[in-house]
């Protein structure tokens, strides 16, 4: 298990370097300047002191030469400056990588709180109308995507209705600040919950319907044993196996989908954040928000691979390892 751990790590690693040197390439082919963007800013500034802005920045070098610079300096740790912020660009990540935590971590539990017992509720009674209602509700969390629903949302609870902040985050500290933030927090965790809840639905009551076709489940029913015994103690570990790959590959794909709702609620996250970045020609700082993103995927890969070895006995990664 240990050398598969070390094997699949140093694999991750191979795969972040690739993606860093295609998001370097890509963020350095982007159209405009950001020293031009400092001279439209303060027409003060000299065609000298360009030059010299150009050569503190690193501007005057060859693309490739920038990214071995970037990625000797970040091998040791340090990631760089952000421009827009005016500070390390870790400084400038972590709070918005915090914020973005909360609303990927909360929207997550909500989502697979709801969906798991209705896709088992589903499969139990399949091609019931029960089934039919579940099924139709979890087509239409996955036609409506996440921007859209969010905007769908504001028009409702923030504009017409008034209930609820359109967009942005509480400023106040204590405890009528955290009641502000969750306000703040509703309709954002909404808009990704609803949208998660089809898909892993979906993916429950597929998976739990095909493991109480299997012959252990007929021998355990000829037993007399109880319907919810069956179920909950001997078919819903099996069942989860392929959902919890899934839930897994979801982490990278809740974290994009995060991005363009935090952009939609102006919710000051990761999203937000790599947007103003990629606007203002902020390389480092968009670079490693990227660069996060592609991390969280690849952690999800492994976590899926490491929770096969926990639910299902007959996957051994001894004889990876051997």
């Amino acid at each position: 298990m240990s050398a598969f751990l070390i094997r699949r790590t140093v694999h991750s690693l191979i795969v972040l370097f690739v993606m860093s040197v295609i998001i370097y390439g890509l963020i350095g082919l982007m159209p405009g300047d950001p020293i031009d963007l400092m001279i439209s800013a303060d027409p003060k500034i000299t065609s000298e002191d360009a030059a010299r802005l150009r050569a503190i920045y690193g501007l005057d070098q060859p693309l490739w030469s920038r990214y071995a610079n970037w990625l000797g300096a970040a091998l040791t740790g340090d990631f760089g400056y952000s421009r827009l912020y005016a500070q390390p660009v870790w400084q400038a990540i972590w709070p918005a990588l915090s914020n973005t935590l909360i609303l990927l971590i909360t929207s997550l539990a909500l989502a697979l709180a709801i969906a798991l017992p209705a896709g088992i509720f589903a499969a139990t009674r399949p091609y019931s109308l029960a089934d039919y209602g579940i099924n139709l509700a979890a087509f239409a969390g996955i036609s409506m995507p996440p921007f859209w629903l969010g905007i769908l949302l504001i028009l409702v609870f923030a504009v017409t209705l008034g209930w609820l902040p359109a967009g942005g985050t509480a400023d106040s500290a204590g405890v009528a600040g955290l009641w502000e933030r969750l306000q703040y927090l509703i309709l954002p965790v909404a808009s990704l919950t609803i949208a998660g809840i089809g898909g892993h639905t979906r993916y429950m009551r597929a998976s739990m319907i095909e493991t109480l076709r299997q012959d252990y489940i007929r021998t355990a029913r000829a037993k007399g044993l109880s319907e919810s015994r069956i179920v909950l103690g001997h078919a819903l570990r099996n069942a989860m196996i392929p959902v919890v790959t899934v839930i897994a590959l979801d982490l990278g794909v809740l974290f994009s989908g995060a991005l363009i709702t935090e952009t939609v609620f102006a919710y000051p996250g990761m999203g937000k954040l790599i947007y103003d970045a990629v606007m203002g020609n902020d390389y480092n700082l968009a670079l490693v928000g990227l660069l996060l993103a592609t991390a969280l995927t690849l952690i999800g890969n492994l976590l899926a691979d490491v929770a096969y070895a926990g639910l299902d006995p007959r996957i051994s990664y001894e004889e990876m390892d051997a």
